[in-house]
């Protein structure tokens, strides 16, 4: 069995990503446009894989610079 990591809570994610307040989890898990969330009892819990991975699908790769051969 791999090692347990630390889930993060819904104000670890609102510390991680620097966003105005717990609501926008709130909001995300509502409208499910945010990270993939485990409850454990009456708790939200956040695998922080499963925030990277969430994190990665929305980057906006249109953005990226294209490598460029060297002459």
């Amino acid at each position: 069995m791999p090692p347990l990591v630390p889930y993060l809570t819904p104000e670890d994610l609102v510390t991680l990503l620097k966003l105005p307040s717990v609501e926008t989890i709130y909001q995300w898990r509502k409208t499910r446009s945010g990270p993939r969330a485990t409850r454990i009892g009456k708790h939200l819990r956040y695998h922080p894989n499963a925030v990277a991975e969430w994190l990665d699908a929305n980057t906006d790769h249109a953005a990226r610079i294209p490598d460029r051969e060297v002459a």
